[in-house]
């Protein structure tokens, strides 16, 4: 294929809801859509996953969108593409910027599934027809707020929960859920909030037969997680200080975690995705995929890789409407009792409504 047209919109989403973590609180979304277009007309989509500020990393949708018109693109346009494994070898003479060359990639995946008249799941080797999600709730105002929100979405059969945590809202938070909801898969988040002096606070959370406990020291650390693992019987689940195959493996090797989150952005695309996953496997480390509050298109990529093989952990890929008033696909992702059908049209396998997409427009550009 050769890549002759990609368009850049620039979209602002109102969430439903504020979502708070240890590092900020979102009320809109602001995130770049990529539409890129090959020689025989076929439309691929791609999102980036960038912040409007560097909270999650240092990268933005203003630096994706510099990296993208300046490097990026040029990179890609008008060359032949045989298969979108190959785009990660055109980007590495580009350091780093993973998320927005996932962006580029994601939509080149979807052209290729399209021509090749599969669905992405199963252009990326996928086999299972129905994925597992979970349910990430942030900080609330209360533990009795919270409370309230797992009891309705275990009512709604999510098959795990992630509390997002921080200094001071952490061990009576997990103390009082776990009291509450018994049988539930529980996971504790907490966006690198604590540091290894901290060990012996988040030692308390093995009392409570937890899941996972996500990225809790450093976010490019993987010494200090090896340590505290050491401590701990609860699993540590690596997630910003993975960026490539090489970093998971080098995090496995020293002990450093026992369960792996592949965000598609965050490792550059799914290519590197699949890689991880693979080794993963190898190595006896299960994954799961999580989530960055993506619409429509960056779901629909999510619910297609982890329809690989050792994503046995329900992920973060929960209903639009849990996130938006109206998405941007066509039919919207639905969650029915914690699951959600792959769908088995070629691509993606949603629409784009782009009427929607226009109305949450706040500017965009087209290169050829």
């Amino acid at each position: 294929m050769k890549i002759t047209e990609i368009t850049i919109r620039h979209l602002q989403m109102k969430l439903k809801a504020p979502f708070t973590t240890s590092f900020g609180t979102f009320t809109n979304r602001d995130f770049l859509l990529l539409e890129a277009k090959d020689e025989q007309g076929t439309i691929g989509w791609g999102e980036s996953v960038a912040f409007h500020s560097p909270w999650y990393n240092e990268e933005t949708l203003k630096t994706n969108w510099h990296m993208l018109e300046d490097y990026l693109i040029p990179l890609i346009l008008n060359k032949e593409i045989n298969h979108p494994d190959e785009v990660s070898a055109i980007f590495e003479p580009i350091r780093k910027n993973n998320m927005a060359k996932s962006t580029i990639e994601g939509a080149i995946w979807d052209i290729y599934a399209q021509q090749t008249n599969q669905t992405l799941a199963a252009a990326l080797g996928g086999t299972k027809d129905q994925i597992e999600v979970g349910i990430s709730i942030g900080i609330q105002n209360s533990i009795d707020e919270l409370v309230a929100l797992v009891d309705e979405y275990v009512r709604d059969g999510y098959k795990r929960i992630k509390v997002k945590i921080k200094p001071g809202w952490d061990v009576e938070v997990m103390r009082t859920l776990r009291e509450k909801f018994p049988d539930v898969a529980i996971m504790a988040d907490a966006n690198s909030a604590y540091r290894l002096e901290d060990a012996p606070l988040l030692k308390q959370l093995d009392e409570f037969n937890l899941t996972m406990v996500e990225q809790p020291l450093a976010s490019d650390d993987i010494i200090d997680h090896a340590t505290l693992q050491k401590q701990m019987t609860t699993p540590i689940c690596l997630d910003e200080s993975i960026h490539s195959l090489e970093d998971a493996r080098k995090a496995i090797e020293i002990g450093a975690t026992k369960i792996i989150n592949i965000k598609i952005g965050r490792v550059g695309g799914l290519t590197e995705a699949k890689k991880i996953h693979d080794y993963c496997e190898s190595m006896g480390i299960p994954v799961w995929c999580g989530g960055m509050l993506e619409s429509g298109v960056g779901r629909a990529h999510n619910v297609a890789l982890t329809t690989l093989s050792n994503f046995i952990l329900p992920g973060d890929t929960a209903s639009s409407n849990r996130y938006w008033e109206k998405d941007i696909i066509e039919p919207e992702v639905v969650a029915e009792n914690g699951y959600i059908q792959v769908p088995q049209t070629a691509g993606i396998g949603y629409a784009i409504n782009r009427e929607t997409v226009e109305s949450y427009t706040v500017e965009k550009k087209t290169y050829n």
